[in-house]
């Protein structure tokens, strides 16, 4: 079941195709020819039917593809004459009707630029289109519009710089449709820029209230959710947040790989989380934004496993977590020394004997050892400034 959208936003510019134009790059440094790619048809028929002619440009210089002359003088064509018709409904608006009629149309002629993938373009006209806007949700609405435009190409600065604006407008008075809108926008950024803990906490308090079909669909923000909290929650947060949520087990049916690696975690099979940890790899490589956090991850996920499982043993064979992981012996030492070096795990090995001996932390004396080291700081100040008074 997918929340009930409070109010219907224009899938304005259309991103789908910019994770299309990424799996297309993925081809291409395979050694395929991409223009042969069924990816590739489903490329231009979006591109076609959004009359998206800057777009088409970008996809050719980025994929080093020559452009298809007719395509680009057919959608040169419709944009002109397209733009010439809002242009004129702008004018008509400003000489004739009243300040809702003039933002209406500077609006409309905004998104077309933005619709179209024509970056500069369209912010310049979203600008206009803000100062025009009276109240904080038409406002809001417009820098929704321009943080799209932002992850159409991935434009951190452009994010960035409306995801604050957007947080100040919303100081102001923004309604609740809105608030749950931009805890998506933010937690998604937030993912792409590594940030799992923001963007974990953000995910889970809009699951429930789930309204971005233009940023991202349901399963996805479902299957990014399950990801992101697994790597930052701990095991009581997870079970009821996430293992309990409602929302997230409804959807965890239509989302194998994710519900594979969430219950091997949290049932400690960790065999079968290695197997599901290389297809949610797999997964994450193919996502435009966090292709770039796959690897690191990856590895943050086996290191909180293996932290997990030495955390119930005092001290435990190679062999014994060998078996646990499905790998083998080698391999787990290779891993454990690798992690221990880097004060990653708090353990040693003992290869001579085949052993993983843990030496966890202990909390409560570590605060004793420090209260008596700030003990030992203040007696001799104290007694400094004794001997100060004395003089």
């Amino acid at each position: 079941r997918i929340p009930k959208m409070a109010e219907t936003v224009p899938t304005i510019p259309n991103l789908s195709l910019a994770q299309t134009l990424f799996a297309l790059q993925k081809e291409r440094e395979q050694g395929h020819k991409v223009q042969s790619s069924a990816s590739w048809l489903v490329l231009i028929n979006g591109i076609t039917t959004d009359e998206m002619g800057p777009f088409y440009e970008h996809v050719c210089t980025t994929l080093g593809v020559a452009p298809d002359q007719a395509l680009v003088a057919s959608l040169k064509e419709k944009n002109t004459a397209e733009l010439a018709k809002l242009q004129a409904t702008i004018t008509d608006a400003t000489e004739n009707l009243g300040e809702t009629e003039i933002r209406d149309a500077l609006l409309a002629k905004a998104s077309y630029l933005s619709k179209t993938g024509a970056k500069a373009e369209a912010e310049t006209a979203f600008r206009e289109t803000y100062e025009k806007s009276a109240s904080v949700g038409q406002r809001m609405d417009v820098t929704f519009f321009l943080i799209r435009l932002g992850f159409l190409y991935f434009d951190k600065d452009l994010i960035r710089r409306n995801l604050d604006k957007a947080d100040s407008l919303l100081a102001e008075g923004g309604d609740w449709e809105r608030r749950n809108r931009l805890k998506v926008y933010k937690g998604y950024f937030a993912l792409a820029s590594r940030d799992f803990k923001q963007a974990s906490s953000l995910f889970l308090d809009a699951v429930s209230t789930f309204t971005c079909q233009e940023l991202l669909d349901y399963r996805e923000f479902v299957q990014l959710t399950v990801f992101a909290s697994m790597l930052v929650l701990s095991r009581p947060d997870l079970k009821k947040k996430v293992i309990h949520g409602p929302e997230i087990q409804e959807q965890l049916h239509e989302l194998p790989t994710a519900k594979a690696f969430l219950n091997a975690l949290y049932h400690c099979n960790y065999d079968a989380f290695f197997r599901s940890l290389a297809e949610v790899e797999t997964v994450l490589l193919g996502h435009r934004l966090l292709a770039p956090h796959a690897h690191f991850y990856v590895r943050e996920m086996r290191v909180l496993a293996y932290n997990q499982l030495l955390e119930s043993y005092k001290s435990v064979t190679l062999d014994s977590v060998a078996k646990a992981f499905g790998v083998s012996a080698a391999f787990v030492d290779r891993e454990l020394s690798r992690f221990v070096a880097q004060g990653r795990l708090n353990c040693k090995i003992d290869r001579v004997a085949g052993i993983v001996e843990t030496n966890r932390p202990d909390a409560k004396n570590a605060q004793y050892q420090a209260a008596i080291k700030q003990g030992d700081v203040l007696l001799n100040r104290v007694q400094k400034l004794s001997q100060v008074i004395n003089l």
